[in-house]
């Protein structure tokens, strides 16, 4: 028997607190309001927990899962539901629910703040025994109960969305119904199905972005989450009965190799979780959960407010920046349109060119500038723009004197943990901060640099010795590299701090919220640029999203179009053979940035909607697709409604694209040359348009048309309201 503790409508959900009578176990369901008429408890199946904990010596789960699923666990059946609060202050509404055992109490709260679409969980917990625990497994959130419309079990109408990851093609949209991943339950009910997906290590962002969305297809919702975290983390779909439960947070101890010890009266708080719930499609799931990362930028920078173009010049001295060449640039790029200027791997070098092995020391390379970089910093500012510079401060590299501190580096098993040419700096270690702030917060502030990229190249895999377990050493290391930023800040209010791993490995909100900008990627000069910006937007928001044109010389016009208006998916970021540009692609590039600039307010606050083909092979794209960003009219907006359309067709023939289900419909002519598109109601004109003249681009009523696309072509398209 099931019974609700408490039903919430806050803005457009409504949050459902259910109790199984019999065992006194608490859990939470997320509905759309549009959709609570059909709520409905009956059924045959069980309320799943709020909090799944799994504590050392107590009960493993059963029904077939333990090896696959430490989910309701003994720990876990032993917590009773206590009391539920609910908090209000200002504009925020806190529901914290306790739940309770003998060994352990767990406080669940869900926060919202009015006039949002998404949902913060926090989860502690706190041993109130006389003696040690050891938890070996702990979620951030866990919600139960998919689909809580109907009786019968119905998982063919489910689907699971996740954001795949690997280097240089992130965010990859894997869409997998609940039947193919076997999640339907069995005749009897009895055996437990579980898939469990995740990372292990320093790189939060590789095989999997920390995110999910969940679909009832009969009735058009979702249901998703992201993870803050940046060390190993799973989520898991789990089903024993005609219902679903989903859950996330720490990798566990079968996922990650943790384990924590809790002494009497000691706490432990969960990675933060948002979640969010809506009508319409993954799109429309993602836009609610990365609006949450909103929040971490109220204290943003005065240069960044009004996310100024960048230039960068990794690919164009490919590791071997000196004065001269940046004394090059700086007179190529200056009244250009560029905020900052950052110098990039490589300054550092002893002499053998090895950006790589000679990082650690951070020690100025005084052949490549001479004196320091006072005279280059100078340049840099006299032409308008502000300095940055490059480092992978977590990293030691294999020619320097630092790799042999063996005493301030990582362990595991006793012996240096040691990937290539790198080793670790223990970042727990205050000698290691110590330096690390000499050295690196120190030439930044002695050459006044106002901009700071961070990298970090490898991963320390599943933890290190320092802890009672590798996982739980990670964690702190993880934590103690975290500090470490918030600690630049600190000292230097006004930089910006530009978060970056092999580019895309770091993509996720508690290191977005430490930063201003993400690199999005490292396919610097790959045709799928505008594949891999589309597929970030889902993940980070395009505002702190930086998508690099690198140009060269050799450019086509067409290929410099392709370049630039990848770049129109989140923040502009050139690279490349800026000073061999003749005038011609100079004027390419120009018009370039003046879209960008007349498009930032869209870039800023809109919803974006990506259509057209799914696309195979990245390093052969075939088909094409196209980016709506829609900045919905608000009264307080003096530009109401504005449209950027972002299209890029790839290669071969296509007769038809299936139409999108949200907003518009689209079509693409059989020779791939014609790009038909509705846009929504409203009388628009065409502010800007940004492509070759061979493109043709008009308005006939609510159809947004555009003719005459070649392989690897790319159009964008301003619309305003007349």
């Amino acid at each position: 028997m099931k019974e609700l503790i408490g039903k919430y409508i806050l803005g457009d959900t409504t949050i459902f607190y259910v109790l199984e009578l019999g065992t006194q176990t608490a859990g939470i369901i997320m509905l759309p309001n549009v959709l609570t008429d059909k709520f409905t408890l009956t059924g045959m199946w069980q309320v799943d927990s709020l909090v799944q904990i799994k504590a050392i010596g107590d009960n493993n789960p059963i029904g077939f899962s333990h090896g696959h699923s430490m989910r309701n666990s003994g720990t876990t059946q032993a917590l009773k539901y206590q009391q539920q609060k609910v908090e209000k202050e200002e504009e925020r509404t806190k529901i914290i629910t306790v739940l309770a055992s003998d060994k352990l109490e767990a406080v669940h709260t869900l926060e919202y703040k009015r006039g949002t679409e998404y949902f913060k969980i926090l989860t502690e917990i706190r041993n109130i025994s006389k003696k040690e625990l050891t938890i070996e497994m702990l979620s951030s959130y866990s919600v139960c109960g998919f689909s809580p419309i109907e009786e019968a079990e119905r998982m063919e109408d489910f689907n699971l969305y996740r954001l795949q990851s690997k280097w240089s093609a992130e965010g990859r949209l894997q869409k997998q119904n609940f039947t193919e991943l076997q999640l339907e339950p069995s005749w009897q009910k009895y055996g437990v199905q579980s898939v469990r997906f995740g990372q292990v290590g320093s790189m939060p962002v590789r095989r999997y972005f920390p995110w999910i969305g969940i679909e009832d297809k009969k009735y058009g919702y979702f249901l998703g989450a992201q993870l803050y975290y940046a060390g190993s983390w799973q989520m898991e779909l789990y089903t024993k009965d005609d219902r679903a439960a989903m859950s996330g947070g720490l990798a566990d101890r079968e996922f990650g190799h943790w384990m924590k010890i809790l002494k009497p009266g000691e706490e432990l708080k969960a990675p933060k979780a948002v979640l969010a719930s809506c009508t319409g499609n993954v799109d429309d799931l993602a836009y609610r959960l990365t609006r949450a990362q909103q929040e971490g930028l109220d204290d943003l920078p005065e240069s960044e407010k009004d996310l100024p173009v960048l230039f960068n010049e990794f690919c164009t001295t490919w590791g071997n920046p000196t004065k001269d060449n940046l004394l090059k640039i700086v007179e190529a790029v200056k009244g250009k349109g560029f905020r900052y200027c950052v110098i990039d791997a490589g300054w550092y070098s002893i002499g053998a060119d090895d950006w790589n092995g000679d990082m650690g020391d951070w020690k100025i390379n005084q052949d490549r500038f001479p004196g320091g970089f006072t005279e280059t910093v100078e340049a840099i500012k006299r032409a308008g723009m502000i300095p940055g510079l490059w480092f992978e401060m977590e990293c030691v590299g294999c020619n320097t004197q630092g790799f042999h501190k063996e005493e301030w580096q990582l362990k595991r098993d006793g012996f240096i943990i040691q990937t290539g040419m790198r080793r670790f700096w223990d970042m727990r270690n205050p000698q290691v901060i110590e330096f690390l702030a000499e050295k690196v917060i120190g030439i930044l502030k002695q050459y006044h640099f106002g901009y700071l990229k961070v990298d970090y190249n490898d991963n320390i895999g599943i933890g290190c010795d320092g802890a009672e377990s590798m996982g739980e050493g990670l964690r702190q290391y993880v934590e103690g590299s975290q500090i470490f930023f918030q600690k630049i800040r600190e000292e230097l209010p006004d930089i910006v701090i530009e978060n970056c791993s092999s580019g895309g490995h770091r993509l996720e909100p508690s290191m977005m919220a430490l930063s201003q900008m993400a690199s999005f990627s490292d396919a610097h000069e790959c045709i799928s640029i505008p594949i891999i910006a589309a597929n970030v937007q889902r993940a980070i928001l395009p505002r702190q999203s930086q998508i690099w044109a690198v140009l060269r010389a050799t450019d086509s016009d067409k290929r410099l179009f392709y370049s630039m208006i990848s770049t129109l998916l989140g923040r502009m970021c050139l690279s490349g053979d800026i000073y061999d540009l003749n005038k011609e692609q100079w004027k390419i590039v120009e018009d370039g940035i003046d879209i960008y600039e007349k498009s930032k307010d869209i870039i800023r606050e809109g919803i974006s909607y990506r259509f057209g083909d799914d696309v195979g092979n990245y390093n052969r794209p075939k088909g094409w697709q196209a980016v709506m960003r829609h900045k919905i009219a608000s009264q307080d907006d003096e530009k109401e409604g504005r449209i950027l359309v972002i299209i890029h067709n790839f290669m071969g023939e296509k007769k038809q694209s299936e139409p999108c289900k949200v907003d518009f419909e689209n079509r693409l002519s059989e020779a791939a040359r014609k790009i038909t598109m509705k846009i929504p109601k409203g009388s628009w004109k065409v502010e800007n348009c940004y492509a070759r003249k061979t493109i043709d681009i008009s308005i006939e009523g609510e159809r947004l048309i555009l003719e005459g696309f070649e392989d690897f072509e790319a159009a964008a398209v301003l619309l305003t309201m007349e």
